[in-house]
């Protein structure tokens, strides 16, 4: 993976991508040394699946006006980098841009500041919204990936799905503020705990943000790193399941899931041989044979809820989208008719 990454790359680019990565680890260990104090604070007892426990019984309007003021000041940095990116920057460039650095700097900020607020306040955007809002928020940008990788490597064992170019186009040159906006709420979400959850988490979260701030760079669009965001997830929800309910738990839903959408999509935008395909491939099924044999066939069901889900996302954010561009151009025509009428 490393020579992938590091081919062609100028210098600044490699330089900034892997101090990144190093950061990322580096601060997930900071999260853990310091979070330690953290278990003092008091919590309401678990309520079910719908219910986000690391937050504070009796909120303040500090713990408010932080976590939301941060979310805010967050958010609107780095939408305001990426606007000035597309509108001065324009094109793809190897190396990283003036607007590159300040968008890295600005995360890093923001992750400091979260971290302290943290520390002195606690509280999290959870606070205020449901816990399938922050979730909701990661399914729509991985939906939003595979619809927008289409054209590049196809939905279906290589298979381009017959989505429109013109929504194509719209979901690449607007990714970038729904990406910032998925990883951003979901950070903000979250206290910077140490459970194992949290700590997979915020490594995703940051590598999120590196992402975003390499816009319009060569590395930013390197099939390998683009790879390690989407199949991060994986390995997130697998242990966040398997630490919640054990091994006889709902793990395999998300492992499989997660896996079956690699082998579907994800690995045909590599440029792997064939005979590394059908290696995935059979050792995907290998899998699913060994576990299900021990787990039992009645629920093999588990496989595919994920794969279904997401496939039939891309169909309704594909249709979503194209709405919105059938209205802004009936805009934009009843707009020129009223110019054309006054002159």
């Amino acid at each position: 993976m490393q020579s992938s990454l590091d081919q062609s790359q100028p210098r600044s680019a490699q330089m900034a991508l892997w101090l990144g990565i190093l950061f990322s680890f580096g601060f997930t260990a900071l999260i853990w040394w310091a979070g330690q104090r953290l278990h003092a604070i008091e919590k309401l007892p678990d309520q079910g699946a719908s219910w986000y426990y690391w937050q504070l019984p009796n909120p303040t309007l500090w713990s408010r006006v932080t976590a939301w003021g941060g979310y805010l000041l967050h958010q609107l940095t780095i939408w305001g980098a990426i606007y000035y990116a597309q509108t001065r920057v324009k094109k793809y460039t190897k190396g990283l841009q003036t607007i590159n650095w300040v968008a890295l700097g600005a995360n890093a900020l923001f992750i400091i500041l979260h971290f302290i607020q943290t520390h002195f306040w606690y509280d999290g955007l959870a606070q205020d919204v449901s816990i399938f809002s922050s979730q909701g928020s990661v399914i729509v940008m991985l939906v939003w990936i595979l619809l927008m990788e289409n054209s590049r490597r196809g939905l279906f064992m290589g298979k381009r799905a017959p989505i429109g170019k013109e929504i194509g186009r719209a979901a690449r040159q607007y990714h970038g503020y729904v990406f910032s906006w998925a990883a951003i709420y979901t950070f903000w979400y979250h206290p910077m705990e140490t459970s194992s959850g949290h700590l997979v988490g915020f490594i995703y979260m940051f590598f999120l943000l590196l992402q975003g701030s390499l816009f319009l760079t060569r590395i930013h669009v390197n099939r390998w790193w683009m790879l390690a965001q989407e199949v991060m997830v994986l390995f997130h929800g697998t242990m966040v399941a398997f630490v919640q309910a054990g091994p006889t738990g709902f793990w395999p839903m998300f492992f499989f899931g997660f896996f079956g959408i690699f082998v579907i999509t994800q690995m045909h935008g590599l440029g792997l041989s064939k005979a590394w395909r059908w290696l995935l491939g059979g050792g995907y099924l290998a899998l699913v044979i060994g576990i299900y044999t021990w787990r039992g066939w009645d629920k093999i069901d588990e496989i595919v809820r994920i794969p279904v889900i997401e496939y039939a996302l891309i169909a309704v954010l594909a249709l979503l989208i194209g709405l919105v561009l059938q209205l802004a151009k009936l805009f934009t025509r009843r707009k020129a008719v009223l110019v054309s009428d006054q002159s």
